[in-house]
């Protein structure tokens, strides 16, 4: 775990990834901030609205959540290093172990500061329209949910990199996942697609989209994915030749 954890904090991809995920969210907040002022002005939309559309935006860092957890295992086959790793931590099940531990760090990690940036920018944003934010009971609930989906993704995208191990087509398959296949389902069969992993995380964060999960079916889902994802990366790391 201690040698995990220090692979972690000394990686470049983590401090890039949580810089990009910064910024591309407090972009898209000015964005939705200036649509709000629209909506607010003509009376067409409440402050509480627009907090809730805030607070729930920063739901996009489990994109790179997902992504830091990829790398950290991919990355390690794309060095070399995994054979090293494996041979010190004695057994493969203790490595997979202690990467996914890790990977849920990650994903805590990025799940604070996703919320911090939901606070901070709906704070700013609200209040330089002359409104305050309203921090109610399902402004919370969604700050616990994007939290509680950026934790999951961490963990998520280790079990992809598990299964692919190419830096680059892992980190391709959790975009391909997260930002269009998912999606895309979910729009061509709605009935189906509300089970896909990224449409049961929105259920998780509230997401006003219609004919969504229950939270507590969508979590069950969610954990049922990194399940099966979990049982085919030990399955195939134990398989598998390390190199």
């Amino acid at each position: 775990m201690a040698a995990e954890i220090l692979k972690a904090r000394s990686s470049r991809y983590l401090l890039w990834l949580l810089g990009i995920g910064s910024f591309l969210v407090v972009v898209s907040n000015l964005g939705l901030l200036s649509q709000g002022k629209a909506h607010l002005a003509a009376g067409t939309s409440t402050a509480a609205v627009l907090t809730h559309d805030l607070v729930r935006n920063p739901f996009s860092f489990l994109l790179f959540a997902a992504m830091a957890g990829a790398m950290m295992v991919s990355g390690e086959y794309q060095s070399g290093c995994i054979s090293r790793s494996a041979l010190l931590s004695g057994d493969r099940n203790r490595l997979l172990a202690a990467k996914t531990a890790v990977a849920c760090g990650i994903g805590a990690l990025f799940g604070v500061l996703a919320v911090v940036a939901a606070i901070v920018t709906s704070y700013a944003g609200l209040r330089s329209t002359g409104h305050a934010p309203v921090f109610d009971r399902e402004t919370w609930l969604i700050l616990a949910g994007v939290f509680v989906v950026n934790v999951c993704a961490g963990p998520w995208g280790a079990f992809l990199g598990w299964l692919v191990r190419h830096q680059v087509a892992s980190v391709s398959l959790v975009f391909f996942l997260t930002m269009l296949l998912d999606p895309a389902l979910a729009r061509l069969v709605p009935s189906g697609g509300k089970y896909l992993m990224t449409i049961a995380m929105s259920s998780v964060y509230r997401d006003d989209k219609p004919d969504l999960l229950s939270e507590p079916v969508a979590l069950l889902v969610v954990a049922v994915w990194l399940a099966a994802a979990g049982l085919a990366a030990k399955k195939l790391l134990a398989t598998r030749d390390i190199t």
